[in-house]
């Protein structure tokens, strides 16, 4: 009878118990290997890792009264985040390059929406590109301008001709 209320308990406290160990733990003892090693795919890995659990931890934070609704909440989380862990599923590289990467990273750097500082009433009359292009001349002349293009056509260039990490199913290819 002793042990089987002690088992109850340490199944009903299972998330309690492998949260920290599944978040914290293996993640910081897996990082401090990756640290020592020349791959760099391991420290992409890690690092992609901590970017995606301090975004869990500021929803958590921002969210947390809602949260407290949601009792399987420890649960959903503990599972998302060994999908995220586990090399078998590299779920940190997937979230990362498909949904993460896509919003922060920008593949252009130049505004097209440029709207000029000293415009009053900006939402007065909609810029085209072509105004907006004329104001930026004006304000900036016509090498600043140049410049930009040029700027942008070369690492539009880079671009295409580098190769980035792809997840691949598992693996990483270049």
């Amino acid at each position: 009878m002793g042990s089987g209320s002690f088992l109850k308990v340490l199944l009903k406290n299972f998330d309690v118990l492998a949260g920290p160990v599944v978040t914290l733990a293996y993640p910081l003892y897996a990082s401090i290997r990756a640290i020592e090693t020349k791959s760099r795919l391991d420290d992409q890995q890690w690092l992609t890792y901590w970017v995606l659990y301090s975004m869990i931890t500021l929803f958590e934070l921002t969210f947390a009264k809602l949260i407290e609704c949601l009792p399987f909440w420890s649960y959903a989380k503990l599972f998302a985040t060994c999908w995220l862990v586990l090399p078998y599923f590299s779920g940190a590289a997937y979230v990362y390059e498909h949904f993460v990467r896509p919003m922060f990273v920008n593949p252009r750097t130049v505004n097209i929406w440029y709207v000029p500082q000293g415009k009053k009433d900006v939402f007065s009359k909609p810029d085209d590109i072509l105004s907006a292009a004329e104001r930026y001349i004006e304000e900036n002349g016509t090498q600043a301008f140049e410049k930009l293009i040029s700027r942008a056509d070369r690492e539009a260039k880079s671009k295409r001709s580098s190769n980035h990490m792809i997840f691949d199913g598992g693996d990483y290819r270049y």
